[in-house]
């Protein structure tokens, strides 16, 4: 299996096993715990992440991806996560309701783990 096929697994089963006080995770802390190796490390793992998203917009199930913030701006995904979650239609086109959607869908992901 290639990396891009193993990848979003290994992203899935870190977040979901992870002690809730450590989310959310950044980027980066992310590709560490993964033991990513560069180049692309970020680039890698946002595209897990991604990969991840559609497979739960699939299944009906919230994001899991919602857990990994950017260390820059205020604690948020990057930009790709709201593009892509628009996208999958489940969250909203306008910018200024997506940051409420977000904490709503971190609130679903950390229930669905209890």
């Amino acid at each position: 299996m290639t990396d891009a096929q193993l990848l979003p697994a290994q992203v899935r089963q870190l977040l979901e096993t992870a002690p809730r006080q450590t989310l959310p995770l950044t980027y980066q802390q992310l590709a560490d715990a993964l033991a990513l190796q560069p180049p692309r490390t970020i680039q890698r793992v946002a595209q897990a992440l991604e990969s991840t998203m559609r497979e739960d917009a699939q299944h009906g199930r919230p994001f899991v991806a919602a857990l990994v913030v950017s260390r820059r701006g205020d604690g948020q995904p990057a930009q790709g996560f709201f593009d892509l979650a628009v996208e999958l239609g489940r969250f909203p086109a306008e910018p200024s309701r997506q940051a409420e959607a977000w904490r709503e869908e971190v609130e679903r992901v950390l229930a669905a783990m209890a």
